[in-house]
């Protein structure tokens, strides 16, 4: 292997919706440096920090039918039974929720759970309490995907927090995609909920950590759950 190619498989990628904050740390390195030779340092700290966070390392995504894996980085905070949001138009039955929170320091680029249609993409203005809390789910502002195969529907939530400003989305409706394939990233720390088919039995724990498009959150095929718990009629 070449000294190029060793380079180039130890860094890590970093997202195109990262220049325009990488290029503005920069700048103002520079102006803080010329202002006063000490902040330069400061500012160089902080770029480096705003491209750690737009880091897009690729990710391997188990094949196994009925898996449904984490569509962000993060720690499981909330888990339990909970009506979806209205506008996804999941149904106002419970359904197995499991909320990954996202940390500043998480890598922020969100992968689908399981490969499908995309046959919903919901987005409601809200507030930016702290994301962690259960209340987020419903007042905080979010972006909502309907992900359906033959086999399931999956409702998949960005979810806005206190420091997160910017939710984007990268697909639309009708789109196919790929189990593990890049759909968006929240800018600045937030929170992803996955709404499972009712009777899902979570393969996670709260407070385990989670890594996008390969951490398996539930198996649909599970026989304890009945084999698939939910089939789209």
């Amino acid at each position: 292997m070449s000294l190029a190619d060793s380079i180039s498989k130890t860094l890590v990628p970093i997202h195109k919706e990262g220049y325009p904050f990488i290029a503005i740390a920069a700048v103002l390195t520079i102006v803080l440096g010329w202002i006063w030779s000490p902040l330069f340092w400061i500012g160089l700290i902080l770029t480096g920090w705003v491209c750690y966070f737009f880091r897009d390392p690729p990710r391997v995504t188990p094949v196994v039918e009925g898996l449904v894996v984490s569509p962000a980085d993060g720690t499981v905070c909330l888990m339990g039974s909970a009506v979806p949001p209205r506008e996804l138009d999941l149904g106002d039955q419970p359904l197995m929720r499991i909320c990954i929170f996202m940390n500043v320091f998480n890598c922020h680029v969100n992968r689908a759970p399981i490969a499908g249609r995309i046959v919903r993409v919901a987005y409601k203005a809200g507030k930016f309490v702290n994301a962690e809390l259960d209340k987020a789910s419903e007042h905080n502002e979010r972006n909502g995907l309907i992900i359906e195969n033959d086999n399931a529907r999956i409702g998949v939530v960005q979810i806005a927090g206190l420091v997160a400003r910017r939710i984007v989305c990268f697909v639309k409706e009708g789109e196919n995609i790929s189990a593990g394939d890049r759909f968006g990233l929240i800018r600045f720390g937030s929170r992803l909920d996955v709404y499972l088919p009712q009777g899902t039995k979570p393969k996670v724990a709260l407070g385990q950590t989670m890594i996008a498009g390969e951490s398996v959150l539930a198996n649909l095929k599970d026989e304890e759950a009945g084999d698939i718990v939910a089939r789209v009629s």
